[in-house]
């Protein structure tokens, strides 16, 4: 079973500056809560118990928002408004949070083996920080399904216009039924015309601890870092991986754009503000038409 996830979450956010000079991207609010609480939420509705953050510097903020802040809960139940912290409570109580410094920025596959020490042999989840999903069925929930089925490394993919391959990592793969391919080869970014597919891959992948084994052993990749997707794409033939094409709806949190629309969208959901929020669209609709 799969009770270990690890969040990457190290970035330094410069696409949001100067908002997060000093406040770590995964904290700024999609409605009323940090993008990265709804990105937890996730991993724990599908079973995850250990979340593993990797931090870089400066993002201690991470830490203490999961962490119990004695005066501030002592004064709301006092004034009988804990309600106001109780999501963030019931996290508390349903996981245990770990965080480990990633001392360079050498890459998203360097952030992973950085977890090596409390992973050990125990298949994980990976979930980008940055990547929201949404809908009845989340991406992780669906990963971790088809693991407990298959045992084999799985991983969330999507159909994107070709257009925009050059955005995501892309896999080669061959259909096993309508929703699930073996992955055959993977490529970091592609142009359109090197693109095998236009099945990218929106951030949320299981593992086998053999990816932790490849990681150990790779070499520098795009950008001198240590790639993910070239990890993968030796795994996929040693070993193999999965593709699942997900039925969630997926949000880039880490791009301005992505983040406006993820705030439209969850504010459309949230249940004291939707309807207010529809009307406003409405009358905004009609000012601009």
């Amino acid at each position: 079973m799969i009770r270990k996830a690890v969040i990457p979450v190290a970035g330094l956010g410069t696409r949001f500056l100067p908002a997060t000079k000093n406040v770590p991207k995964e904290l700024l609010p999609i409605v009323d809560k940090p993008s990265l609480m709804y990105i937890v939420e996730e991993a724990i509705e599908a079973g995850i118990e250990d979340i593993v953050f990797i931090a870089g510097r400066n993002k201690e903020a991470i830490e203490d928002f999961f962490d119990i802040n004695y005066e501030l809960e002592k004064k709301l139940e006092e004034s009988d408004r804990l309600d106001l912290l109780q999501d963030l409570i019931q996290i508390r109580e349903k996981a245990n949070f770990i965080s480990i410094r990633q001392q360079k920025p050498l890459g998203l596959g360097h952030a992973i083996l950085c977890a090596k020490p409390v992973i050990g042999e125990d298949a994980f989840a990976v979930l980008l920080g940055d990547e929201l999903s949404a809908g009845e069925q989340k991406a992780t929930a669906d990963l971790v399904n088809t693991y407990n089925d298959k045992k084999q490394s799985t991983v969330a993919v999507m159909e994107v216009p070709k257009s925009e391959v050059f955005k995501y990592g892309i896999i080669e793969a061959e259909p096993l039924d309508e929703n699930t391919y073996k992955i055959l080869s993977l490529v970091e970014k592609p142009s359109p015309e090197e693109a095998p597919s236009n099945l990218a891959m929106p951030g949320r992948y299981i593992f086998t601890s053999s990816i932790l084994n490849v990681l150990s052993e790779l070499k520098p990749g795009r950008n001198d870092e240590y790639q993910l997707t070239d990890a993968m794409d030796i795994l996929c033939k040693q070993e193999e991986m999965l593709a699942k094409k997900t039925r969630a709806r997926r949000y880039d949190a880490g791009d301005k754009l992505g983040y406006l629309i993820a705030n439209v969208e969850f504010a459309l959901e949230h249940p004291q503000l939707k309807e207010d929020f529809k009307n406003y669209l409405l009358s905004l609709h009609s000012r601009l038409t």
